[in-house]
């Protein structure tokens, strides 16, 4: 019988037996209705003997004590009614406790219930339905519209549309395309779509979650033995208080009654209800909170120590430039250069890809590809011999041309990586690659100092330079970096002998860092990382955010679960002394007490509610998801801006004008209308959200200098393309470069405003 039927049951039973009791009594049959409400009251007292003694046998003693004591002396006194009133007082407050329980947990049940039961695998011509289980790696899965990715698979369809909203937060359906790994857990929002299993459904993403979560919803929050430590001091208090009633009385009315009102209802709520609601309320936001001893500790989180990759930054690469020596056009370079690509599943292969992608551009089909692991790829794309990869692979044995060593310096500068690319055996050009900080970075490292967090470090295993520029650019306090999972262990553990500390990271070398953590946070949402599995708290959003989230929720659960206790102890005292004193009765006690526990529970079930003082701002969601969309549309017109402010000036000059025509229509067609949609409409509505008279008076000033600038280069664009001597090359390259840092710059600041209103 699980917990729930137990405890309804317990109260039908008191309940029945407390209103037949007192039916009898109207029938004037008082020895009779004394028997029903000595049964009802024995039944309680029973449960309480088996479960005190299942608690000694583990040496502990709880606050269960003194409720057994309180029932056991009204039945010796013959007080059966206060029996009863007391055993009804417990069962209410028991089955409240555990539908509060079901409530508090019925995130992470929705977890684990989503996990797909059964699976079609398409054997021949024909499919067949089998339990989730028993798929094995090398089966191919049909994955129908509406359902749940039953395993970890790569993608065999040409294209998939999935709703990833349940591992990463994001609210738009995400396009997939062939030989791309598909986590389980997402759900197909397209058409029916085939992928090729690589993993069983118990090694698979999702069932990792799922474990996560059942853990976290078996767990019994430690802090609920503080409430048994306070027990400890709470039982002798009591039994003092009765014995002096009685001493100076002599009237064991009194005594019962000091025992009615002590029964530690508020002690028993309080704790577990709080705990648990502040779990179930970050499960809400997507963040698995192992146990209630973790939420503890999150609360007393003082330094905070961060991976690099993947945590501070996006842990993808990004295209950031294409530079080229000779006659190649950058986008040629970059149309060879990802149609070779397309045979690699390397990080750096596919970043190339989907550049190309973005920039409109179709890859074609590579032959006779070669891949060297670490080194590059060659093949034959459109009749030319290609090669990219490392300089030194690339290069071969022609050594480094002055042209190859300044782009070396330059990456070197930028703390960036870059592949290389040879045509026909000639280096034609490099694309420049980065893996940018997180957007939300900085804003959550401001809020974790405005949190109290007194030192904010960063642990990497990349070189200096490149941890340097992250770290400068988000602003950590200090910085340890080549290091092995070894030394972040040892700068872990030098951490917490100083104070409270937190580990986050995403890599299975991050693992042992956050086992030495006193808390240790896995990010991103694949919960069979090793990461994930040594970590207490695992974010199921790839947002660096939620961590302030749950440090904010965690603080609020245990003050919380501080003041039930604190409360219902003092109420509690306060009504023993009256009793005490003789001025309350035992049965009056006892409902007292009851409406004491309804106002610990209903104190402890604010865990659940919203944080104090920390909100959304009340800023619609729908304006949020518009605006990120938007800026998504405009990537292709931003990045041929960027291209163009690095190289127009050596472009030949037919190309330039076509090229600069083209950019400007752009610019007029999409960003300076995005724009000023955003001056007419957004930024009139944000600014009923956001202090002062004219909070975006600053913003509204770089839409009119990009207005400028635009209306400038249309100028340039018409004087150019007619021959005129002005502008030349290099003036308009310079207008550019001033409209590409205004606008890069321009779409960070938005994007970091909008990320610090959005707390979905």
């Amino acid at each position: 019988m699980s917990r729930w039927w137990r405890d309804l049951s317990l109260l039908l039973v008191s309940a029945l037996a407390l209103l037949a009791g007192g039916l009898v009594q109207a029938a004037q049959q008082p020895a009779w209705a004394a028997l029903i409400w000595a049964v009802g009251s024995l039944v309680m007292a029973l449960v309480l003997v088996v479960e005190i003694g299942r608690r000694l046998a583990r040496r502990e003693v709880g606050v269960d004590v003194i409720a057994l004591v309180s029932i056991l002396a009204a039945l010796g006194l013959e007080q059966m009614l206060v029996g009863a009133v007391v055993a009804l007082m417990l069962a209410t407050g028991r089955a409240l406790e555990s539908l509060s329980r079901q409530h508090a947990e019925r995130e992470l049940r929705a977890l684990i219930e989503r996990a797909p039961r059964h699976a079609w695998i398409q054997e021949g011509s024909g499919l067949r339905e089998v339990p989730v289980d028993d798929v094995q790696p090398g089966q191919t899965v049909l994955v129908r519209l509406g359902e749940v990715v039953p395993v970890d698979g790569c993608l065999q369809s040409a294209q998939a549309t999935l709703d990833e909203a349940a591992l990463t937060g994001e609210p738009l359906p995400v396009t997939r395309y062939a030989g791309e790994c598909l986590a389980s857990g997402v759900t197909n929002a397209g058409s029916p779509v085939l992928l090729l299993a690589t993993r069983c459904a118990a090694q698979s993403t999702y069932a990792g979650i799922v474990r996560l979560a059942e853990a976290a919803r078996r767990s019994r929050a430690p802090f609920v033995r503080l409430a048994d430590r306070f027990a400890l001091g709470f039982i002798p208090l009591t039994l003092l208080i009765a014995a002096a009633a009685w001493w100076f009385s002599g009237d064991m009315q009194r005594v019962l009654a000091v025992l009615v009102v002590a029964t530690p209802c508020p002690l028993i709520l309080a704790v577990p209800i709080a705990i648990i609601s502040g779990i179930s309320r970050a499960a809400r936001r997507n963040i698995l909170v192992r146990d209630g001893q973790v939420l503890e500790a999150l609360a007393k989180i003082r330094q905070v120590f961060l991976d690099k990759t993947g945590t501070l930054t996006g842990g993808h690469a990004h295209v950031q430039s294409v530079e080229v020596q000779g006659e190649v056009l950058p986008l040629h370079l970059l149309e060879l250069a990802a149609s070779l690509a397309q045979a690699s599943s390397h990080p750096v292969a596919q970043a190339i890809v989907r550049a190309a992608r973005l920039r409109g551009l179709l890859p074609t089909a590579p032959r006779n590809v070669q891949e060297i692991p670490g080194q590059g790829l060659a093949g034959t794309v459109q009749g030319h011999a290609v090669r990219m990869g490392a300089v030194g692979y690339v290069q071969g044995d022609a050594g480094t041309g002055a042209w190859t060593q300044a782009r070396l310096q330059e990456l070197d500068y930028l703390a960036g990586s870059g592949c290389f690319v040879a045509i026909d055996g000639q280096m034609k050009g490099v694309i420049r690659l980065a893996d940018n900080l997180r957007l939300e970075a900085p804003h959550t490292l401001r809020l974790l100092r405005a949190r109290g967090i007194e030192k904010i470090v960063m642990l990497t295993g990349d070189r200096l330079e490149t941890a340097e520029m992250i770290a400068l650019t988000a602003g950590i306090d200090e910085l340890h970096s080549g290091l092995t999972p070894q030394d972040k262990v040892h700068w872990v553990q030098e951490g917490c002998r100083h104070a409270p500390t937190l580990m986050m990271g995403d890599g299975i070398n991050d693992a042992p860092a956050l086992a030495a953590a006193d808390v240790g946070v896995a990010m991103g949402a694949s919960g069979v990382t090793a990461s994930a599995q040594a970590a207490g708290v695992v974010l199921l959003v790839d947002r660096l955010d939620r961590l302030v989230e749950v440090l904010d929720i965690a603080r609020h659960a245990v003050l919380v679960a501080r003041q039930g206790v604190w409360a219902g102890m003092g109420l509690s005292l306060l009504a023993m002394l009256v009793a005490a004193a003789g001025y309350l009765p035992a049965l009056l006690g006892a409902l007292l007490q009851e409406g004491i526990d309804l106002l610990i529970i209903g104190n402890a079930l604010r865990a659940l509610g919203p944080l104090p003082g920390i909100g959304r701002n009340g800023m619609p969601c729908v304006d949020i998801d518009r605006l990120e969309d938007e800026h998504r549309q405009l990537d292709r017109v931003l990045a041929d801006l960027g291209q163009m402010a690095r190289d127009f000036s050596r472009r030949p000059a037919d190309k330039a004008r076509a090229d600069l025509r083209t950019l400007v229509a752009g610019l007029h067609d999409l960003l300076e209308r995005h724009e000023r949609d955003d001056e007419r409409r957004l930024y009139p509505l944000l600014s009923h959200y956001l202090p002062g008279e004219d909070p975006l008076s600053a913003m509204s000033h770089t839409h009119r200098e990009i207005f400028r600038l635009i209306h400038l280069l249309s100028r340039m664009s018409d004087d150019f393309n007619r021959g005129h001597a002005l502008p030349g090359a290099d003036e308009v390259q310079h207008q550019l470069i001033r409209l590409d840092t205004l606008a890069k710059l321009h779409f960070a600041q938005e994007e970091a405003l909008f990320r610090s209103l959005d707390r979905r």
